[in-house]
C-alpha cells in the first residue's frame, strides 16, 4: 500500500470509529495539546527534549550559529517538522557552516542533535489503555533499515533507502511489558511515536538507548509500511488503531482546553515545504 491510501485508510477509519463510539473526530487534534507549545505554535522538539531523562537523551541545543558540536556527526533539523523534513547531516565543522550559509527558511528555529550511537533503529507507536495501569491498548515496535549502507542515514517514509519490519510478534508480553515502562516515564501521551536507537532489541528492552525523536502530531504507525506484512495485516491493524484512538478521544474531559492545533500546523507545515522547495531549487541551479 502506498503512505497515500494507509493516511486516508487512518482517517476513514478513525472517523467511522469516532461515529460509532459518539464522539466528535475532530477532537483528534486535541489529544496531546497539552504539549501544544502557542507561543511558538508549534510541538516543539526542545519542549520533548526536556521530557526525556538524561540516560536517554542526545546532546541537542538551538542553532543560532555560536556554538559547535563536541563531535560529529549531528543532524540539523527544524524544531517542527515530520518525516525528516528538512533534516541534514554534518559530518564535520565545514559541512555544517554550509547548511547554516545555504538556510533559507528564517522563521523557524533549527535545532543541532548529536548521532545517536546505538548500531539499529527503531519506531515503538503507541496508543495507551484507557486504563493507566494496564498495557497500552497499541504498542507496536518496528525496526527501520536503510539500503544505502551508511552509519548515519537520514531515514524516513519518503527516503526509497528506507525501509522497515514489523518486529512487535518477536515480543512477548513480559518484554511488551519492559519496554512501556521505560517509555511512560516520559510523559502520559494519548499517541505517540518514539524513534530509538540501540545496538540490539535485547539493549532495547533493558533501556539501553536513546531517544532520537517524539512525534505527538499525527504519527502513523510504521508497521503498517513493514515489508514483513501483508496487506490483511495492515488492514486488521490500521482498524484495530484507529478504534483505539477513539477509544482514547472519548475519554478526553469536557472541559480540556481547547488549541487551535490543526490550523496553525497546516499553516506552518505548508510554510515549510515551500521553503524546502525554494531551498532545494536554490542549491541545484
Amino acid at each position: 500500500m502506498s503512505t497515500m491510501i494507509i493516511r486516508l485508510l487512518l482517517i476513514f477509519s478513525y472517523i467511522f470509529s469516532c461515529i460509532r463510539l459518539r464522539v466528535a473526530p475532530y477532537k483528534y487534534f486535541q489529544l496531546n495539546s497539552d504539549y501544544f507549545n502557542e507561543q511558538r505554535e508549534i510541538f516543539s522538539k526542545l519542549d520533548m527534549d526536556r521530557l526525556i531523562p538524561d540516560r536517554w537523551r542526545l546532546q541537542q541545543f538551538l542553532d543560532i550559529g555560536n556554538q559547535y558540536p563536541v563531535k560529529y556527526p549531528v543532524f540539523v533539523k527544524p524544531e517542527w517538522g515530520q518525516n525528516s523534513h528538512g533534516v541534514q547531516r554534518a559530518d564535520n565543522r565545514q559541512a555544517l557552516e554550509h547548511i547554516r550559509a545555504n538556510r533559507t527558511e528564517d522563521r523557524m528555529n533549527y535545532l543541532i542533535q548529536q548521532a545517536a550511537p546505538g548500531k539499529r533503529e527503531f519506531e515503538v507507536f503507541i496508543i495507551p489503555s484507557s486504563n493507566p495501569t494496564q498495557l497500552p491498548a497499541i504498542l507496536s515496535v518496528t525496526e527501520t533499515l536503510n539500503r544505502s549502507g551508511e552509519r548515519f542515514p537520514i531515514n524516513g517514509i519518503y527516503n526509497k533507502s528506507t525501509h522497515y519490519l514489523s518486529i512487535s510478534n518477536q515480543l512477548n508480553i513480559e518484554q511488551m511489558s519492559a519496554l512501556w515502562t521505560h517509555l511512560k516515564q516520559i510523559g502520559p501521551f494519548r499517541i505517540s511515536r518514539f524513534g530509538l536507537r540501540a545496538d540490539s532489541i535485547n539493549a532495547l528492552l533493558k533501556g539501553e538507548f536513546h531517544i532520537v525523536e517524539i512525534n505527538l502530531y499525527l504519527p502513523m504507525p510504521l508497521a503498517l509500511l513493514a515489508d514483513n506484512l501483508i496487506k490483511t495485516e495492515k488492514y486488521r491493524l490500521c482498524l484495530r488503531c484507529m478504534w483505539q484512538l477513539a477509544n482514547i478521544t472519548k475519554t478526553l474531559p469536557a472541559n480540556h482546553p481547547h488549541k487551535p492545533v490543526f490550523f496553525k500546523n497546516l499553516r506552518l507545515s505548508r510554510s515549510f515545504k515551500l521553503s524546502n522547495k525554494i531551498g532545494s531549487y536554490n542549491e541545484h541551479s
